[in-house]
């Protein structure tokens, strides 16, 4: 049985309530395509999978039908939500002047702390340049745009840019296999961790303006 794909989701350590607990284990389940595109979802396998009352499991799943991860229908029941060609379009619009907007504050608000996270991931890309280990460019690529969403140092922000990069993630997971931009990517994530480090907020900006069109792009063609 194939490795499930690995979401990022540092939040989930933190959380607190038992609903909490129930949204993350069921948001990676959808995202890593271990609960695909369209299936049912049986609440009852869900409290037995992840060890959780009837209540938890239904506010995560409120919580995901909010997020467009699930859709409800009453009288037959709750499914994972579909992709298609129009999602990823609208997706691209909205993280376009997020993103952006996010690069271009991360550069202007970074510490010096964040500064050295930034020369740690610079690091770790070089390391993985080869582009031999897919799954371990995918997981940096996730925690690099965390950490671009940290240094705007605006929680509300913040969690805005995750959800919709949490359901961009799902696109591309579903993609996988024929898409290959991955190098592309390792450049481009180079390029806007050094300018963030350096403060240079309109090429980080630029930078991610770039990275987030080129996906778009790469995307479309296989969907």
């Amino acid at each position: 049985m194939a490795v499930p794909l690995h979401v990022h989701q540092p939040e989930a350590a933190d959380a607190r309530s038992l609903s909490d607990r129930a949204y993350y284990a069921i948001r990676r389940l959808i995202v890593s395509l271990e609960l695909p595109p369209g299936s049912i979802v049986n609440e009852r396998e869900l409290m037995e999978r992840l060890g959780l009352g009837r209540t938890p499991v239904r506010e995560a799943l409120r919580m995901l039908a909010q997020q467009h991860l699930v859709e409800v229908y009453p009288r037959r029941g709750i499914f994972v939500s579909s992709v298609d060609a129009r999602d990823l379009a609208g997706l691209s619009e909205v993280r376009l002047a997020l993103e952006v907007a996010a690069a271009r504050l991360a550069a202007e608000r970074a510490t010096a702390q964040d500064r050295e996270a930034c020369a740690e991931l610079l690091e770790e890309l070089e390391r993985a340049a080869d582009g031999r280990d897919e799954r371990a460019l995918i997981e940096l690529d996730q925690r690099i745009h965390h950490h671009v969403y940290d240094c705007t140092h605006n929680p509300f922000f913040a969690r805005t840019l995750e959800e919709y990069y949490v359901l961009t993630l799902r696109i591309w997971f579903l993609a996988l296999d024929r898409v290959a931009r991955l190098e592309d990517a390792v450049r481009e994530h180079r390029e806007l961790l050094t300018a963030i480090r350096a403060g240079d907020a309109e090429h980080a900006a630029d930078v991610m303006r770039r990275h987030v069109d080129g996906f778009e792009r790469a995307i479309r063609e296989v969907l």
